[in-house]
């Protein structure tokens, strides 16, 4: 399992897609919805969580992509 990759917003404006631990962004966007579509592409390849942040940095979402500790049914 990768880093999960996280939605935050970014010093300079937009927002940013950072690895868990990472001290630099992956990629720096415009929009949180770009860099949610990136984090999401990332979290998937790496089979890990993405977690996406409010402006105010809180966790306001996350889906797993990987170990998820209770998988659907069916």
């Amino acid at each position: 399992m990768g880093k999960n990759q996280h939605v935050t917003p970014h010093k300079d404006g937009g927002w940013q897609v950072k690895g868990a631990g990472n001290s630099k962004a992956t990629k720096v966007t415009k929009t949180q919805t770009e860099a949610i579509s990136i984090a999401k592409g990332i979290a998937k390849n790496n089979k890990s969580e993405l977690l996406i942040h409010n402006k105010g940095g809180r966790i306001r979402q996350k889906n797993s992509y990987g170990n998820d500790s209770f998988p659907p049914r069916g």
